[in-house]
């Protein structure tokens, strides 16, 4: 997927440079987040690549949520940079959001229009018409053509995420930020919405994801980074983390079982001594 530039009308001054095809679709480097004297992020650097899903797992409170504020543009960092398709987010904020997408842990549509209602609507948002064949592309595209006459209201858990996650990428961009997406579905729900962000994946898009389920992040994530403290302590692929960390005494005295599995390193990584039996 190339860059999105916005027209000239939107007063940014320059367009996007062009980026090399194996450049990140999302380079942070060297953030800082700080509220006051409290550090809530402290020299973070990650990258995303087109066609891959990156997981930023960690505890509550470990700096998650200010990275992706910090991504998306919401609050400016103390230091650092952050470049979406090649864009400084802080130099030029409206064409780094316009190669953004963003799905939120917790998505509130008006409850009383329809699902096609919906679509179209959040595609004009977006600058984009669709007519009613447009908006039923849209809805077969996320297995969600029977529900087009269906107030938003009397959709499922799964329904509301599936139509979350169209919402989010109908102007097509590059680098998708998917926030604790599949918190509170049952397993069919979420295995359904697995393949989809995979074949989002497999077209091309870059994927950063958060989510606390660490059977999530070793199934769809193909590299994950651990944070904790506001720090980065561990990045690569899920079962790569598994294999270099489970001997680690705090590592194995997280296990409840002889194999080893994600969660028994984030755990362990990430504080296993405040686990009491």
């Amino acid at each position: 997927m190339t860059a999105i530039t916005l027209p000239s009308s939107s007063n940014v001054s320059a367009p996007p440079s062009e980026t090399a095809s194996d450049s990140p679709l999302l380079a942070v480097d060297e953030l800082r987040v700080a509220y006051g004297r409290r550090v809530a992020v402290d020299a973070v650097s990650f990258s995303v690549h087109a066609g891959e899903i990156f997981g930023l797992l960690g505890p509550n409170g470990a700096g998650k949520t200010s990275t992706l504020s910090a991504i998306e543009g919401l609050i400016i960092p103390e230091r650092g940079t952050i470049r979406v398709a090649g864009i400084d987010v802080q130099e030029r904020p409206l064409d780094a959001r316009a190669n953004l997408g963003v799905q939120l842990q917790a998505t509130s549509f008006q409850k009383d229009l329809t699902v096609t209602e919906i679509v179209r609507l959040y595609g004009g948002l977006y600058g984009i018409v669709l007519n009613a064949d447009g908006a039923r592309g849209v809805l077969a595209a996320i297995d969600l053509s029977a529900c087009a006459g269906m107030k938003a209201g009397q959709l499922s858990g799964g329904q509301l995420q599936r139509l979350s996650l169209a919402t989010a990428t109908l102007h097509d961009p590059p680098l998708l930020l998917l926030d604790e997406p599949t918190t509170g579905l049952d397993p069919q729900s979420r295995r359904r919405f697995w393949s989809k962000i995979e074949t989002m994946r497999d077209s091309g898009r870059a994927i950063l994801l958060t989510t606390h389920s660490m059977e999530e992040a070793h199934a769809v994530c193909d590299r994950v980074s651990i944070i904790d403290r506001g720090r980065i302590i561990v990045t690569g692929p899920p079962q790569a983390i598994v294999d270099s960390n489970k001997d680690r005494p705090e590592v194995r005295a997280a296990a409840r079982r002889p194999d080893v599995t994600l969660e028994d390193v984030f755990i362990g990584l990430t504080g296993a001594g405040a686990i009491t039996t």
